[in-house]
C-alpha cells in the first residue's frame, strides 16, 4: 500500500543501512527495505533511502463503539468510544477474523490526528480506540493523535497483537491509558507457523504495560491448534502472575481467511474458562450466548456489573471497590 504525499509521514523507528537500504526498528520483523519496498506490515515504506509511514491518517473504520466490544469490560463500563484502525497488520494469521482490512487492500479515509479528536469530542466519545487491526503499524498517527487526545482530556484506548519493539512501546506507554492485548497461544511455534510472527515480543508489551496503564487479554480459541489444557493452563499462569484482577476473555473462532477449521464449541469456551478460573478472578466468554459475562466481585461474588450482550446495567463498584463488601475489583469507572 503506497499512500499519496498527505498520507506520508517520516517513520520514527529506523536506520539507514547505506547504498539507499533501511531498517524498521519499529516491531519484531526488523525489516530490511530496498529502494522502494514496503515492510511486512504494508505501512512503512523506503523512498530515496529514507523510511516513511505511507499508512498516516488513513483510517479503514470511524465508528463510535461501546467500550465492551474493544473488549474492556472494566475500563468505564457502559461508555461509548470513537474507534478507528489503518489498513494492514504486521503478522499474517491463517485464521485472520478481519482479514479484509489486515491482509488485503482496503479503502481508506483520511483523519489527520486534530480531525479525530475533534469528531471524538462531537461524538461525546470518551477518547479514541485504536483497533481493528493493528494500531502499532499506524505508530506515527497513532502517537501524534493521542497526545492530541490526551490535551483535550480524552482517554487512549489500544487494541494490539502487542508486536512492538521495547523502545517504539516506551515511547507510546505514557500516552495509553487501557489496552487490550491479544495473546494468541502461549506456543512459540504457533505463532511462527500460524500467525508468522513472535511470542515472546507479546508477553513482553503484556509485562510492560501491567500496572502503568488498564490492561485486559484476549485469547481467541481454536480448536485443536490453541485450546489444548497445557496450554491454558499456561496462559492462566501468564496473566495471574501480572495480576489476578487482570480481565481475561476467550473469543469464539469461526472460519475464515485461510482456515477452515470448525467453529469453536460454547462447550470449549467453557472449559477453557473453567481451567483459568482456578487463578484469575475475572473470566469472561465473548462472541457466543454464555452466562460467563457479569462481573462478579472476587470478593462476596455478588454481581457488580450486569451486561447483556454490550449492555451494561447497574455498575455496583465505588473507587474501584464492590459496593457490597469493599473488596478491589480492578475495575476503572472514572467516577
Amino acid at each position: 500500500m503506497i499512500g499519496d504525499s498527505g498520507s506520508r509521514h517520516p517513520a520514527r523507528h529506523w536506520r539507514s543501512l547505506g547504498k539507499g537500504r533501511v531498517k524498521c526498528l519499529l516491531c519484531p520483523f526488523n525489516c530490511v527495505l530496498a529502494e522502494g519496498k514496503t515492510g511486512v506490515c504494508k505501512g512503512k515504506q523506503n523512498i530515496e533511502g529514507k523510511l516513511w509511514a505511507v499508512n498516516y491518517a488513513l483510517t479503514t473504520s470511524i465508528s463510535m463503539d461501546p467500550i465492551e466490544k474493544k473488549p474492556l469490560y472494566h475500563f468505564y463500563p457502559g461508555s461509548s468510544i470513537l474507534s478507528i484502525g489503518p489498513n494492514g497488520c504486521n503478522l499474517g494469521c491463517d485464521f485472520c477474523q478481519n482479514y479484509q482490512i489486515s491482509q488485503e487492500r482496503f479503502p481508506a479515509r483520511r483523519l489527520y490526528p486534530d480531525e479525530a479528536v475533534a469528531l471524538a469530542v462531537a461524538r461525546d466519545s470518551i477518547g479514541i480506540a485504536y483497533t481493528y487491526t493493528e494500531p502499532m503499524i499506524w505508530f506515527e498517527y497513532l502517537l501524534d493523535t493521542a497526545k492530541v487526545a490526551r490535551e483535550a482530556g480524552l482517554l487512549n484506548v489500544l487494541v494490539s497483537n502487542g508486536e512492538i519493539n521495547p523502545e517504539p512501546l516506551e515511547e507510546l506507554a505514557p500516552w495509553i491509558d487501557a489496552a487490550n492485548i491479544d495473546i494468541k497461544s502461549m506456543d512459540p511455534v504457533f505463532y511462527r507457523k500460524i500467525c508468522k510472527g513472535h511470542l515472546d515480543p507479546v508477553l513482553f508489551t503484556a509485562r510492560r504495560l501491567s500496572g502503568s496503564i488498564h490492561l485486559e487479554i484476549t485469547n481467541l480459541v481454536i480448536p485443536g491448534l490453541n485450546d489444548a489444557d497445557d496450554m491454558l493452563e499456561k496462559l492462566c499462569d501468564f496473566v495471574a502472575d501480572l495480576d489476578e484482577l487482570t480481565p481475561l476473555h476467550f473469543s469464539a473462532y469461526h472460519p475464515a481467511y485461510r482456515r477452515k477449521t470448525p467453529m469453536t464449541s460454547v462447550q470449549t469456551l467453557e472449559r477453557a474458562a473453567d481451567i483459568v478460573s482456578s487463578r484469575l478472578k475475572h473470566v469472561f466468554i465473548g462472541n457466543v450466548v454464555s452466562g460467563r459475562n457479569q462481573t462478579l466481585c472476587p470478593g462476596c461474588g455478588k454481581v457488580v456489573i450486569a451486561r447483556r450482550g454490550y449492555s451494561v446495567g447497574a455498575v455496583d463498584i465505588i473507587d474501584g471497590k464492590c459496593r457490597f463488601c469493599g473488596a478491589k475489583t480492578g475495575v476503572v469507572t472514572g467516577v
